[in-house]
């Protein structure tokens, strides 16, 4: 017994060897594909680095390039900037400088209208002040004007008794003209001279100075009417027309050189002569 159990010692000592060199083997095994692993991850990283790395540097050199535009832009976008500033500043002077003067003008138009509007208000008072005065003139007038018309003398004509108002002088004919009963044609005629007067013609046959007197012929209607041996400030009348308006004739005054002044009166719808129109 003793014989065989001597060896037992020397063959576990190799299965333990065994063991120990084998787990170094798959140790060894395990680290190099760990190595391996680590290495193939390391290079892949060195990879992606090296791209990240050349990105970079094409992000930068791109970076680099477009800040050298945006520079260059800035540049010319501050000069343009400043060129327009400077435009606007002068278009704004020019602005403010003629609205200056359009103030300037509407002040001096403000000034004047009101110069205006105070010479009209003061004319309008003059107006409302002579208004009155004509107003009291009218009166005086209208009153003067019926007491002249009072004076006048009324004499009864030559046809069929007709009476009206005669002038005896120009200023009495004027009265008569105010009146505007009737329309007035002063004249002065000497003798042998035919002259159309209003609508008719006069021709003075002959005249008396010392006795007052007359003789005129009346050409009315392609007709003489002879007004003979007639004194001054008689109403000698007439008819004409085809409406047969009366007709009014008077001598105020005998000339030294056969003449005769006076005036004919037709109503206010007689024809009118053509020199009148």
């Amino acid at each position: 017994m003793s014989e065989f159990d001597s060896p037992a010692p020397s063959r576990s000592i190799s299965g333990a060897l065994i063991g120990v060199v084998a787990a170094a083997f798959l140790l060894a095994v395990g680290g190099l594909i760990w190595t391996y692993v680590l290495s193939s991850r390391l290079s892949r990283q060195q990879t992606a680095l090296t791209a990240a790395n050349d990105q970079n540097t094409k992000l930068a050199a791109e970076l680099r390039e477009t800040n050298a535009r945006l520079k260059v832009t800035t540049e010319q976008l501050g000069q343009s900037l400043g060129l327009t500033q400077k435009q606007l500043e002068s278009r704004a002077q020019e602005i403010l400088t003629r609205e200056q003067a359009d103030s300037r003008r509407l002040e001096s138009a403000q000034k004047a209208t009101n110069q205006q509007v105070t010479a009209v208000s003061s004319a309008v008072t003059d107006v409302k002040t002579d208004v009155g005065g004509v107003k009291t003139d009218v009166a005086k007038t209208q009153s003067d004007l019926a007491t002249a018309v009072g004076q006048l003398t009324s004499m009864r004509g030559d046809v069929d008794g007709h009476s009206s108002l005669i002038a005896r002088n120009h200023d009495e004919l004027e009265v008569l003209k105010h009146k505007g009963d009737r329309n007035y044609y002063e004249f002065t005629l000497a003798k042998g001279q035919k002259k159309p007067v209003s609508t008719v013609s006069l021709e003075l046959k002959k005249s008396d100075q010392k006795k007052s007197r007359f003789t005129v012929d009346v050409y009315a209607d392609d007709i003489k009417v002879e007004k003979k041996d007639k004194n001054i400030n008689e109403p000698l009348q007439f008819y004409t027309g085809k409406d047969r308006m009366l007709y009014e004739l008077v001598v105020n005054s005998i000339g030294s050189k056969n003449q005769i002044t006076g005036y004919i009166s037709t109503p206010k719808n007689a024809p009118v002569p053509p020199t009148i129109q």
